[in-house]
């Protein structure tokens, strides 16, 4: 465990150091956020502020995993080359992240969301079969873990849309949840800490590798991002993680568990569907707009009900911890 462990200092080491540049050029550059009109009013006073963080995440993984398989071509047995998989869901979620967030910054309008939808959610869906591809033939995978039994279950080729679905759905959870300083950064951290500890129980050195890396440099993120926020993740880090999630759960077996051990995301998603599906339905059959929530994701209501923003990051992670906590004890079973 030891090796997983160091490479998760060097890579918090490694993005910390270039944080405060990267600010700096992401400011000289004018990417700063866009505030939603019809958000919290709290949130206006971040207007401006740098986005793009993710791209702090995303060059110190990709960069030592690309590095140590290249080291492997000399002779050194340094790290697994299936963690390839996974350091391209990163960095090819995370370069249409950053396509979506300099759309957003480019347009003129103060509720510009970046790219749209027709052209964003297909874009997802072809990296996500290409990603499912990859592991069904390249790394063989298409069984799924279930708590209590012993044996893996082959779902054969079943195994490629739940796949596609899962990276996916995962990567805009993970998108949703970002909207408060240190929310989707703290709550990815227990995600990849409890799926290493779980690759590492199951033998997949290389994968915890991966994931406590991946944990080092979300660390060295959320030291910027940390309340008042100095930078954002914005749609580069964001979709960049939940798809990597998704892709380390997948690679365990145990993605069964994900909705478990990333409790928080998928509250935060079912928080939207519920809102959208709940006004329009009233719309519909009742006349009027009814709609459980002040507002989502769920992170808002919680706001508007008189949470402060850092109670809300606080306790979202505490709950998240929790999940984590409780998915490796499923594993374990």
């Amino acid at each position: 465990m030891s090796y997983p462990l160091t490479l998760g200092a060097l890579a918090f080491l490694l993005a910390v150091i270039w944080g405060t540049p990267l600010i700096r050029l992401l400011q000289r550059l004018q990417l700063g956020k866009r505030i939603r009109v019809e958000g919290p009013q709290s949130h206006q006073s971040k207007a401006g502020t740098p986005m793009m963080g993710g791209i702090l995440i995303i060059v110190p993984v990709v960069l030592i995993n690309l590095g140590l398989n290249l080291a492997n071509l000399l002779g050194f047995n340094v790290i697994g080359e299936s963690v390839l998989v996974p350091a391209m869901a990163m960095l090819s979620f995370g370069s249409l992240g950053f396509l979506d967030d300099l759309a957003g910054i480019r347009r003129r309008r103060d509720d510009a969301q970046g790219l749209l939808a027709r052209y964003k959610f297909p874009i997802q869906l072809l990296l996500a079969t290409l990603l499912a591809i990859a592991m069904y033939w390249r790394l063989d995978l298409h069984s799924i873990a279930i708590p209590t039994i012993p044996q893996r279950l082959d779902i054969g080729l079943w195994w490629l849309p739940i796949a596609i679905f899962i990276i996916s759905a995962t990567a805009n959870a993970v998108n949703l949840t970002d909207g408060l300083d240190g929310l989707a950064g703290s709550i990815a951290t227990v995600c990849f800490a409890a799926y290493g500890g779980i690759a590492y129980l199951q033998g997949q050195v290389w994968l915890a590798a991966f994931c406590f890396t991946t944990v080092g440099a979300i660390f060295a993120f959320l030291w910027f991002n940390a309340y008042p926020a100095q930078l954002f993740m914005g749609d580069t880090g964001s979709l960049a993680l939940g798809a990597t999630l998704a892709v380390v759960a997948l690679m365990t077996g145990q993605w069964l568990l994900l909705p478990v051990i990333g409790f928080p995301f998928l509250a935060e998603t079912l928080s939207v569907i519920i809102q959208v599906l709940s006004a329009k339905l009233s719309r519909r059959f009742l006349g009027r707009d009814i709609r459980p929530f002040k507002m989502s994701p769920l992170h808002h209501h919680f706001e508007l009900s008189g949470w402060s923003e850092t109670h809300v990051s606080q306790r979202f992670f505490l709950i998240g911890m929790l999940s984590g906590m409780l998915g490796i004890a499923l594993a374990l079973l």
